[in-house]
């Protein structure tokens, strides 16, 4: 057998991007079958603005947010307790992605719409890279993020992304690894001189 390296034990070796598992935005494209029920099988069903799909005897369901696998176990609970299936086998796949992007204004080099992976973390520090990074007059200790919660309403962060960008050991340094979601909108603040 063959001793390990020292330093090098499985695992050490970081990964570039953490791999996050998808998860189902407005506008996606599913299919829902049920094993043994050909009748409830939808293909082609849009996940609406509102973040649910329309589904046979369990009507609106919410699917926004959640991964394929939780999905699949929400429409099995809705058949389960609304009674219409005793043990339903649910298979969600999701047909086509809608394209997942970020918005950034104020004072960055490259403004606008910024696709994020949907597979990968996507962070604030990440965007304001793919943006061209900030610009002279940002004020980069206060991006501000705001994001639609799943009931709809509004929620915003403000974030130090500066300080980690300039290496700062702040408290705030940990800002900058804000992972963002998609249709989360990002603004960037001047400096008052």
């Amino acid at each position: 057998s063959v001793a390990p390296t020292l330093g090098q034990s499985p695992g050490s070796a970081k990964p570039e991007k953490k791999y996050v598992p998808y998860r189902i935005t407005r506008g996606d494209r599913l299919s829902v079958s049920l094993l043994g029920e050909p009748d409830l099988r939808v293909g082609g069903i849009r996940v609406e603005a509102v973040g649910t799909v329309n589904l046979q005897l369990i009507q609106n369901i919410r699917l926004v947010g959640l991964t394929v696998a939780e999905a699949q176990d929400a429409i099995a609970k809705a058949y389960r307790e609304g009674r219409f299936l005793r043990n339903p086998q649910v298979s969600v796949t999701i047909e086509e992605y809608v394209p997942r992007r970020v918005h950034i204004t104020g004072k960055v080099n490259i403004q606008g719409h910024h696709e994020i992976p949907p597979d990968t973390e996507f962070t604030i520090k990440d965007l304001i890279a793919k943006a061209g990074g900030f610009s002279d007059t940002a004020k980069g200790t206060a991006v501000r993020v705001t994001r639609i919660m799943p009931d709809g309403s509004p929620r915003t962060f403000v974030l130090d992304v500066d300080s980690a960008l300039k290496g700062k050991d702040t408290s705030t340094a940990k800002d900058a690894a804000f992972v963002l979601e998609p249709d989360d909108t990002i603004y960037v603040p001047e400096k008052i001189i």
